[in-house]
């Protein structure tokens, strides 16, 4: 007979859930795609192309249209992800670049170890560990001295420019000449258009070296990152959906990823893994906002879909993404959360709850157990998220009604903007506005002193970790 395992859960009232759970521990594949936008999956409903194997995940699987990551920016939304904790705990608030650029910004130059990343804790808990595609904790460019992709757990680890270990080199980025002097690994050059499928071929390897052990597996691609850099026959494909030749250029990348992480999932089917294996599927944050597009007369590429914004900026189509996790049999199939407010680092303390693993002694987490979420009951979040974006300096969107105040919170319905000087006060209720458009500070004024005061508060604690440098 099985064993019951219990699960309390807070949706307005106490519900008591008993399910029977399979003594083998699942494995966990997450996709954490960089800069592709909550528009850009034809499964949410917005995107002119079609992605039919996320599609597929979608419809097997539930998707969440209330998901956050805790950043727009993509090294400080890694952390999150990666630790269940606030990025800025660990000082790294914007991208990892040089030494003198981390310096500027009060950044550290890498993660520490000492975090604990997801992979540590299934690598404690017998799990075998990789890492496929954009790294982006620590390594590159001046920073040659970051650990490894191992001392965060991985057993095993392939990673582009802004990583060390084993790496591939996009032949047309001005980094890899630094990186490449750094050593530290078997290092490959290669086009760009081809990194997708050299990081699934490693998983799908990986997968089928099957030694009777769980795996925790991790694949980033980073095709839909500008530049994108397709086949010139592949984006003449899209020639009547967009005169933009860069938009045609990003759904030939966009359309080709799709198709490589359908070769892993058939992989998972094949070897008999799909059945007890935990997908997510995400976004590290908003699609491209270069000035450089503007200039050109053309829009960026990438979808927000119905919501305002881009990357670099803390309105909701820079740090809303497209959520989907698959668990046959556990998490029901052709089924749409509308209601449950999750973010990025809440992934770490669900996933141990979701594989019965024993959380790390002694760590505290910002992110909040959503296990019982994940497998299908919607939940009212009371306790807040928040957000900082720019504080200490960095890159900001290309367009200028797309920056943002530096500071955010969402609580319920509720969206709150401020600086942290206490300018920039803004109030939206998107349950009436998506895309954040009409500011109701004035009118509530009694919001606006207790969102203020939380929010600050946040920030007051956040900052603290930057005394000194």
């Amino acid at each position: 007979m099985l064993p019951l395992r219990l699960f309390v859960l807070s949706c307005g009232s106490l519900w008591l859930f008993l399910f029977s759970a399979s003594a083998e521990k699942p494995n966990v594949l997450i996709f954490f795609i960089d800069d592709m936008g909550y528009g850009d999956v034809s499964a949410f409903g917005h995107g002119p192309v079609k992605t039919p194997h996320i599609d597929q995940l979608a419809t097997e699987g539930r998707r969440f249209t209330h998901f956050y990551v805790n950043s727009p920016i993509c090294s400080a939304s890694r952390v999150a992800l990666s630790t269940g904790q606030y990025q800025q705990r660990w000082r790294i608030q914007s991208f990892l670049a040089s030494r003198q650029a981390q310096a500027n910004r009060k950044m550290a130059n890498y993660l520490d170890p000492a975090a604990i990343h997801t992979a540590q804790v299934f690598k404690d808990s017998g799990y075998r560990t990789a890492h496929f595609g954009k790294w982006h904790l620590g390594g590159g460019r001046d920073v040659g001295d970051a650990p490894l992709p191992q001392a965060y757990g991985f057993d095993e680890s392939l990673v582009s420019f802004e990583g060390l270990g084993d790496r591939i080199l996009f032949n047309n980025e001005p980094a890899a000449s630094a990186s490449r002097a750094h050593g530290q690994g078997e290092i490959r050059d290669v086009e760009k258009r081809h990194t997708t499928q050299i990081y699934i071929d490693h998983a799908i390897e990986f997968v089928r070296r099957d030694d009777n052990r769980p795996f925790y597996l991790e694949v980033f691609p980073n095709d839909v990152h500008d530049a994108f850099i397709p086949l010139p026959e592949d984006a003449a494909k899209f020639a009547d959906i967009t005169d933009n030749p860069e938009e045609r250029k990003f759904f030939a990348v966009l359309v080709e990823m799709d198709r490589q992480i359908g070769r892993l999932l058939d992989q998972l089917e094949t070897t008999g893994h799909a059945d007890n294996t935990i997908v997510i599927f995400t976004s590290d944050n908003g699609p491209t906002d270069w000035p450089r597009y503007y200039n050109r007369g053309i829009n960026p590429p990438g979808s927000t879909g119905p919501f305002f914004g881009r990357k670099w900026s803390l309105w909701e189509g820079g740090i809303r993404m497209p959520f989907i996790i698959r668990w046959p049999g556990r998490v029901p199939a052709q089924t749409t959360d509308n209601q449950s407010v999750i973010a990025a680092f809440d992934l770490q303390p669900s996933l141990i709850t979701l594989a019965g693993l024993a959380a790390p002694a002694g760590k505290s987490y910002d992110g909040t157990d959503v296990s019982a979420v994940l497998l299908g009951e919607p939940a009212h979040r009371n306790i807040p998220v928040f957000w900082e974006y720019g504080a200490f300096g960095s890159i900001q969107p290309g367009k200028e009604e797309h920056i943002s105040p530096q500071l955010a919170m969402r609580l319920g319905n509720w969206k709150f903007f401020i600086n942290p000087d206490g300018s920039g006060v803004r109030l939206h209720d998107l349950s009436t506005d998506l895309r954040e458009r009409i500011n109701l500070a004035d009118t509530h004024p009694a919001l606006v002193a207790e969102f203020t005061t939380r929010t600050l508060a946040w920030w007051a604690e956040m900052s603290s970790h930057y005394r000194g440098y």
